[in-house]
């Protein structure tokens, strides 16, 4: 055990720029995301967008990245170490889609088809019920999730975010890189050779400083940047709380309409935090599970009384902030910038003078990361169950790029066909099996976390443990948390009512694992042939 220390621990180190630079472009990237969703989409007015929601989102992640920078200098003071990285910490894409178009946008239509005078109001109300009710829910789910951490081993936690990893950073951003080669290769390329490598740049320069610069520098000569005419002059616009609206939203008869949505949400949001917990314990950072959750809840009941619709979550990717030497500064940095960018009016120049291009290897690095650490830190026995934890995350990214090829060609849209069952019969006979990826997508960090937990009890001839967990998944499924979806004409959706086939699949798997016990003998204890 390490002595303890009472030397203060630095509150910035050189790693914290490249750590810095990668977490604030992922949160700059979901915020803009955001603002364009919540004007075109939603038809927001330009004060509702740049004066509440994003300042509302900008306070949660300022307080929610200053606590979780403090928890890191506290653990290191502790310890007595000086390798402490925070829990990064940040803004849900998954969510942000959910809200929009399965929450807000139908609380728009239903306004606008009653004659409301102002259906973006209702659509806004919506997003605040929903994001107080998620908040609610990852509150409470601090106080249980220490136990479901304990009772589930590290490669179902571990392969399920190495799996979203793989699909939506990795997979993404190499799509992205390979559409520009020439930023996209090439700041690849540095990035590989700085944190890969082994190497520092002569002089001290941050690896994630140059490929930046780099970055810029190309996507300016490439005209991938400036984006568009210059933005007009920035307005301040300090968050301010919004309880009247935030009560007015919180009905029962309006939460109970989106609670299919709501509820799981909340749910994968503490599962989510949970591994990201996990993964950091096993790059050496142990966090407290009841804190570290609450916080992240209280975060996102921020956002909801500033008037933000978008919860917060702790993010995938600690292992590779510590990789390239981020502690716990680039946290709190990150938290202040987006918060002056927010505050200030100015996040659209940003956005205007830096491709966002510049730093996705950076991105698409920590993706990678999270992978190869699935493998190092669970036993070689266990590589299969983190395989098979890989695999619901990988459908998912496939699913949700069918759907958007669907959509890209006029299905979905008002002139074109719906995305219905329909469609199963041509995907078939493509030996394409859309409806299972569809199914995979709902519940999908459950599906993964449960296969790869029955994986390992398989592996190490615990059948009646893999039994369990087999009728745990029966009953997510029965509950419709699990592979329910609907079609919504333009998307599918979860819907919380019993997946039948699936609930008597994992039931009569649970049979043969039960019946493995007696039916089986060990390979080693088998007689010589």
């Amino acid at each position: 055990m390490r002595p303890a220390t009472r030397a203060p621990t630095p509150r910035f180190v050189r790693g914290d720029l490249d750590g810095f630079i990668g977490l604030a472009l992922d949160n700059l990237v979901l915020l803009l995301l955001i603002s364009a969703l919540c004007r075109f989409v939603l038809g927001f007015d330009d004060a509702l967008v740049l004066g509440t929601v994003l300042p509302g989102a900008a306070v949660s992640l300022l307080a929610g990245n200053l606590f979780y920078a403090w928890q890191a200098r506290r653990l290191a003071a502790r310890e007595g170490r000086n390798d402490v990285c925070a829990l990064p910490f940040g803004l849900n894409t998954i969510t942000v889609f959910s809200f929009v178009f399965l929450v807000m946008l139908p609380a728009k239509l239903a306004a606008t088809a009653a004659g409301s005078a102002d259906p973006a109001r209702a659509a806004w109300q919506a997003g605040l019920l929903a994001c107080f009710g998620t908040g609610v829910i990852e509150f409470a789910g601090a106080f249980v999730a220490g136990w479901v951490r304990r009772h589930t081993p590290r490669a179902a936690l571990l392969s399920t975010l190495a799996g979203l990893a793989l699909a939506f950073i990795a997979l993404g951003f190499l799509m992205r890189a390979y559409a520009h080669p020439l930023i996209g290769i090439v700041t690849l390329v540095v990035v590989l050779v700085g944190y890969f490598g082994r190497v520092r740049l002569r002089g001290g320069l941050p690896v994630g400083v140059v490929v930046v610069i780099l970055g810029v520098a190309l996507g300016w000569t490439l005209g991938l940047a400036p984006t568009g005419p210059l933005p007009p002059a920035p307005k301040l616009a300090l968050p301010v709380p919004v309880l009247g609206a935030l009560l007015e939203s919180l009905r029962l008869d309006q939460f109970l309409a989106y609670a299919s949505v709501i509820v799981p949400m909340g749910l994968i949001s503490v599962i989510g935090s949970l591994q990201n917990l996990e993964s950091a314990e096993a790059a050496g950072d142990a966090y407290d599970t009841r804190s570290s959750l609450a916080v992240n809840g209280i975060a996102t009941l921020v956002a909801a009384v500033f008037g933000s619709c978008f919860p917060t979550t702790l993010y995938i990717g600690h292992p590779g902030w510590k990789a390239m030497g981020a502690r716990a500064g680039y946290s709190s940095l990150s938290g202040v910038f987006i918060a002056l960018l927010c505050f200030s009016g100015t996040i659209a120049h940003v956005a205007w003078a830096v491709p966002i291009d510049a730093g996705i290897a950076i991105l698409l690095w920590i993706g990678i990361v999270m992978a190869v650490q699935a493998f190092e830190a669970t036993p070689r026995l266990h590589f299969p169950a983190v395989v098979i934890g890989l695999l619901p995350g990988l459908a998912m990214w496939g699913s949700l790029m069918l759907k958007a090829g669907l959509r890209a060609a006029g299905a979905g849209s008002p002139n074109g066909p719906a995305i219905t069952d329909a469609l199963l019969p041509a995907f078939h006979a493509a030996d394409v099996w859309a409806d299972g990826a569809f199914a995979l997508e709902q519940g999908v960090v459950f599906t993964a976390m449960i296969l790869s937990a029955a994986t390992v009890a398989i592996v190490e001839r615990q059948f009646l443990r893999a039994a369990v967990w087999m009728a745990v998944a029966a009953l997510l499924s029965a509950t419709g948390l699990m592979h329910a979806y609907r079609y919504t004409g333009a998307d599918t959706a979860l819907d919380l009512h019993p997946a039948w086939p699936f609930v008597i699949a994992y039931l009569a798997s649970a049979a043969v694992l039960v019946a493995a016990r007696w039916l089986t003998v060990p390979e080693d204890d088998r007689p010589a042939a």
